[in-house]
């Protein structure tokens, strides 16, 4: 299944209402977007975001749900390369 990582920028000044909206929603993720796992910037202003789905345009209902407080960047990323080669 391809992946994706997501890197998710916050808003200034909204990194406590994502905490709260997470707290209160969970992540809001359509059926068919998978999350794996995610890790937040030293700063704390960035998160990143492992993801996979077969269908990319669930990303768009998926990020319709955070736009008022964060931008996000979509990278479909490959396999991990192989530690022989």
């Amino acid at each position: 299944m391809p992946r994706y990582m997501v890197i998710e920028h916050f808003f200034p000044n909204c990194k406590g209402k994502i905490y709260e909206r997470f707290a209160k929603s969970g992540r809001m993720l359509p059926d068919g977007l998978i999350y794996i796992d995610s890790w937040l910037e030293n700063e704390g202003d960035r998160c990143f975001q492992l993801m996979e789905t077969e269908d990319p345009k669930l990303f768009e209902s998926w990020t319709k749900n955070w736009g008022d407080l964060a931008s996000f960047e979509i990278i479909e990323i490959g396999d991990k390369p192989n530690s022989d080669a």
